[in-house]
């Protein structure tokens, strides 16, 4: 944000005030906004980095109801947006109250001309840093995690938090529908820990059948049942030292979860037949695509096990909300089975890759994995075409816009990755495919943070 461009939206119904207001800020593009309608019009309009907003705005001038309202639909709306309410002197519970619903600051009348411009100078300074920390955040095309392929901010938020929780021993959930990568993740969370030289032991708690899974996961002694011709360690046991990964955790059966719970809290199992009480050091990582709390108030998981296995939660959300993600982990997938199968494959064409763009993916991450192997097999020419991934480029339905300009760039930007892919990130080829020089081309990269 250059000092020049600066601008500051004032929503103020007080002609006077508006006046003196104006005459403090002339140093920026000030926006005038007298009732909450107009406010969220210019809001949407201006995408002012800081806000001043009066409390008491009409129809409730005398108090603070649609001031609050105001402030919350602007939070809502630009959760980066700063809002420094200004309230009158008897009315601090108010101020307060917009500071616990997301306003930056909080200001009371009579307005000192100099101290509200030190409180907007210093919002301003905050909102210049947030904003280039989150462009370096989204600085790469690729995440920071060995065996995660991501460019999109919701899974490199999801990347941030695996890189904060791995190297602490704590209980992890990971929440997903199935195909979304949590077993990836899970390996991640292993590698990146004190444990990565140690076993990293994966089980399918659905796939087993109920008899069976309680020896896969304790072991047993011989004897213990017919057929136990030896004495056989478990799951657990095999992960002495390294990463226990619970897959499928909500299918667990009642009686075997009472069994984990008692694990999880004396870190002590007993094989199968056996009286021996076994210690383990283990660390624990579970997933689902199911709600535990829904299954709890139905009474099909037990609620103190949940509160064991919960200690830190990550939400893997779903491929058709990782915008740019498909393309660029498509990419990943037809480089490594067209190494596979010796297929001499230069990339999609461009109606591939908008199909790829355009299609839902219900099965997540695992569909286009399956798709890419089937296309990379069928494919005769040197691209891949929708018609090899038996797809069709249909446009998703999209949600409600802030403004034309994030429409704008989010098309800018996905036809970036669409390119970089296509090109397999050559820059002077992507430049061409844009119709862009590569200067330009540059400095695109580095505003959505692809560089």
């Amino acid at each position: 944000m250059e000092q020049e461009t600066r601008k500051i939206l004032i929503v103020e119904d007080d002609k006077g005030l508006q006046k003196q207001l104006k005459w403090s800020f002339e140093q920026f593009e000030v926006v005038i906004a007298e009732d909450r309608q107009t406010a969220i019009k210019e809001l949407r309009r201006h995408e002012p980095a800081v806000v001043t907003l009066d409390l008491g705005l009409p129809p409730d001038a005398n108090g603070a109801t649609e001031g609050l309202a105001t402030l919350t639909e602007i939070i809502q709306l630009a959760p980066h947006t700063k809002v420094i309410v200004v309230t009158g002197n008897d009315d601090r519970e108010n101020a307060v109250k917009a500071v616990s619903l997301g306003a930056y600051d909080f200001y009371q009348k009579p307005v000192d001309a100099e101290v509200l411009q030190l409180i907007v100078d210093r919002a301003y300074a905050l909102a210049e840093l947030e904003e280039e920390n989150r462009k370096l955040k989204l600085g790469g095309a690729e995440s920071p995690l060995d065996g995660v392929v991501a460019s999109s901010p919701e899974m490199l938020k999801v990347c941030r938090t695996v890189e904060k929780i791995s190297s602490v021993e704590v209980t992890s959930l990971l929440l997903g529908e199935s195909g979304t990568g949590k077993e990836v993740i899970a390996k991640a969370i292993h590698q990146l820990s004190p444990r990565a030289d140690n076993n990293f032991v994966a089980i399918n708690c659905a796939a087993i059948p109920e008899n069976l899974l309680e020896s896969e996961l304790f072991g047993y002694e011989k004897g213990a049942f017919t057929g136990a011709a030896k004495r056989t360690i478990g799951k657990i046991e095999h992960a002495n030292k390294g990463t226990l990964f619970l897959d499928e955790i909500g299918d667990l059966p009642m009686s075997l979860q009472a069994k984990l719970l008692r694990f999880l809290q004396e870190r002590v199992i007993e094989r199968l037949g056996g009286r021996d009480e076994i210690p383990i050091d283990v660390r624990v990582i579970c997933a689902t695509n199911q709600n535990l709390e829904e299954l709890i108030k139905n009474g099909g998981f037990r609620e103190d096990l949940y509160y064991r296995v919960s200690e830190v939660v990550i939400n893997l959300p779903p491929l058709r909300e990782r915008k740019g993600d498909a393309v660029v982990i498509a990419r990943s997938f037809l480089n490594r089975f067209a190494a596979q199968y010796g297929r001499k494959i230069k990339g999609f064409s461009p109606d591939g890759a908008a199909a790829i763009e355009g299609y839902s993916w219900p099965g997540n991450v695992r569909e286009l994995e399956n798709k890419l192997k089937r296309a990379v097999v069928m494919a005769d020419g040197d691209f891949v075409t929708a018609e090899d991934l038996e797809l069709e480029a249909n446009e998703n339905a999209v949600q409600m816009p802030f403004n034309l300009r994030q429409v704008r760039d989010e098309a800018e930007r996905g036809c970036i990755v669409n390119a970089l892919a296509y090109t397999e990130g050559n820059i002077s080829h992507a430049a061409e495919l844009l119709g862009v020089t590569r200067p330009t081309l540059y400095t695109m990269l580095n505003k959505y943070g692809l560089g």
